[in-house]
């Protein structure tokens, strides 16, 4: 169910809990509107290595959204976002992957969620969003240390106003190096009928090698079969969804318009999508339907303006 993280490679660096409607709108987005993550991608040529990709990824495997409601084994699946009600403090945060991370910076409430809940063994990914100052705070392997102090494997602060990119090399909460909130897939876009980016999901093996705007490897080997982070997928035009209900509609529509981003190691196909008890997961199961075989790599490279940017080159 849950992505497994790249526990070696893992670290990061740039700046009230979740109600029942997942947060949204206001005046700070999740990304900048010229960002890679509200590109389209359906126009974009197919990249010449997309059937070795989806092969590697698995061409039988089913497409999975790696979120819902209620509980799975015990545990809430999908990555909460924590909205802080009032201004929090800065949080001391110490790093066990410092030297890619973000030191400072974090304003982490001590009750903000965590993946999968408290007594998690897995990534225990922390997302704020800070609508306030307009930032993301993200931490893998979180931990609190009570105080005002937590304690994570890796972590991140994202303006998200900005486009700029992490150093080159460097990886976040996530091993590609990306912010994790913006490429999640949110209760409150799916209710209102259109997501309207680009969505993170995860692969059982990637290549030693990143393409933009990932900044991180986290390559199994060097194989070109297997697909570099940051690589972008997208289901295919021709896949019927007209059947499916609401929610899924939403999520397979916007993964033909703006498909899925490379983020992470973990299971084949699993998108990742916020926790949240809005989701009807009876719905969300048809999204199973797909298989890996239904999409296809694309050529994103001309989207870029600039290596260190994310935003995308006008047309």
């Amino acid at each position: 169910m849950v992505a497994v993280a790249v526990v070696c490679l893992l670290s990061g660096s740039a700046l009230a809990p979740s109600p029942v409607r997942a947060p949204g709108g206001g005046s700070c987005p999740t990304a900048p509107s010229d960002s890679f993550w509200h590109a389209p991608v359906d126009g974009l040529p197919v990249h010449p290595a997309s059937a070795r990709y989806v092969a590697s990824i698995g061409a039988a495997e089913p497409l999975h959204p790696d979120f819902g409601s209620g509980l799975i084994d015990g545990k809430p699946f999908g990555i909460p976002i924590t909205v802080p009600a009032a201004q929090v403090p800065e949080s001391k945060v110490s790093l066990d992957y410092a030297e890619e991370s973000d030191k400072s910076g974090y304003r982490i409430p001590q009750d903000a969620k965590i993946e999968n809940g408290p007594a998690s063994s897995e990534d225990r990914h922390v997302v704020v969003w800070d609508k306030a100052l307009c930032r993301s705070y993200e931490l893998w392997n979180a931990k609190p240390q009570g105080g005002n102090a937590w304690h994570a494997g890796g972590g991140a602060v994202f303006d998200l106003r900005s486009n700029r990119l992490r150093p080159d090399g460097w990886t976040s909460a996530d091993a590609a190096g990306l912010a994790i909130l913006p490429g999640l897939v949110r209760y409150d876009e799916a209710a209102a009928g259109r997501i309207d980016h680009a969505i993170r999901m995860t692969v059982p093996r990637s290549d030693q090698s990143y393409v933009w705007p990932a900044r991180h490897q986290a390559g199994a080997a060097a194989d070109p079969s297997l697909p570099p982070m940051g690589l972008r997928l997208r289901l295919k035009g021709s896949v019927d969804t007209s059947r499916l209900a609401p929610q899924a509609k939403a999520v397979a529509e916007a993964l033909k318009t703006y498909g899925a981003i490379v983020a992470d190691n973990g299971s084949a196909w699993y998108l990742t999508g916020e926790e949240n008890p809005g989701w009807d997961n009876a719905q969300l199961d048809a999204l199973k339907g797909f298989k890996g075989s239904d999409f296809e790599a694309v050529d994103a490279s001309g989207l870029m303006q600039s290596p260190d940017s994310g935003a995308v080159a006008p047309k």
